[in-house]
């Protein structure tokens, strides 16, 4: 059987992005006469089958999605993002498109290196899944890939990202501490580290300031290391001297090394001090404590950003560029009321 023939692959022939490809066939405006009739010529002569307004809108579109994650993201554990990962998979087979994992090292972020599926042509458009850095950002931009982030945004940066609401799910979990009878309430997280760590940052913030109470600079705690941005590889937690009684951590991983970090220091949870995390997704045995948390809609926001990119392949425009995904509490036994 012949390989199907890509946007990407005319796109290479072409000279110009995938974008330009689309709105070619598609009859989207921004691409010159001259060149519309050039791109469609060479498309009837690959034998390239635009997807009808049927196949469009139901589960065969056939496109090749990358799905971009840094290293760091992964650890040496199986982490949320695999999980965010291998959902979108399923999210884009339902739609008759094929999600390729590339998984992208701390060096060839530096060193801004594109992303072999992206240079190679073998995918449509990409699924950038978790911050990456600002200069590698603006890079993958330029090459006019169809982009979507996905439990990320940039500020510096314009394009269609799918979040989880961390900045009131963060607020309640701390509220949630309070109504326990919690008034002092530590945060576990590296601020900036990502816009999602500090967006749950002023949730928890905005929870303390309404209780009377303000962030104390110690009990603000690196959960992973300030150069690498990796919570393993040698990185040590460290607690505060004098001891909050509730810890608000960024994620559940934090919260599992913080509950493990307690217990070694001769601690109970919850009996002595609580701790509550965020995503509800850990790995087994990190922890012998069920955490509190805020459980985000993993599969809602895969299927949010698989749309999103077929949509933008599609060469259709997005009606809204950022979509916040809501998660919900999950009540489990890391919490004590005081």
């Amino acid at each position: 059987m012949a390989k199907a023939v890509k946007l990407a692959d005319i796109a290479e022939i072409m000279n110009v992005s995938v974008v330009t490809v689309s709105k070619a066939l598609s009859g989207q405006k921004g691409v010159s006469e001259e060149m519309r009739e050039k791109i469609k010529k060479l498309a009837d002569e690959m034998g390239y089958r635009l997807p009808s307004s049927s196949r469009t809108e139901g589960k065969n579109t056939g496109y090749g999605i990358g799905v971009l994650v840094g290293d760091r993201y992964l650890d040496k554990y199986e982490s949320f993002y695999w999980n965010m990962y291998q959902e979108v998979a399923q999210k884009a087979l339902s739609k008759g498109c094929i999600a390729t994992l590339e998984v992208l090292t701390a060096e060839n972020e530096k060193n801004l290196v594109v992303p072999t599926l992206v240079r190679e042509n073998k995918v449509d458009g990409v699924i950038v899944v978790g911050m990456l850095g600002d200069e590698y950002l603006e890079m993958l931009h330029r090459t006019e890939m169809p982009e979507v982030y996905l439990d990320f945004y940039s500020k510096k940066h314009e394009c269609d990202s799918v979040i989880t609401d961390n900045y009131f799910g963060m607020y309640k979990m701390t509220n949630y501490l309070f109504e326990m009878g919690h008034t002092e309430i530590a945060y576990v997280g590296n601020l900036l580290a990502t816009e999602s760590i500090t967006d749950r940052y002023f949730g928890y913030a905005k929870a303390l300031m309404e209780h009377g109470r303000h962030p104390r600079e110690d009990w603000i705690i690196d959960d992973r290391d300030r150069v690498t941005g990796r919570s393993d590889a040698g990185f040590t937690l460290k607690l505060p001297e004098q001891m909050p009684t509730a810890f608000v951590c960024n994620c559940d991983f934090a919260a599992g090394q913080v509950i493990k970090k307690l217990e070694e220091m001769g601690y109970r949870i919850p009996e002595d001090i609580s701790v509550v995390g965020f995503d509800n997704y850990i790995y087994p045995g990190l922890c012998d404590v069920e955490i509190t948390t805020y459980e985000v809609d993993i599969k809602e926001m895969a299927r949010v950003a698989v749309n999103n990119i077929v949509k933008k392949i599609s060469g259709e425009q997005l009606k809204q560029k950022n979509s916040t995904v809501e998660g919900h509490m999950v009540l489990k036994q890391s919490v004590k009321a005081r």
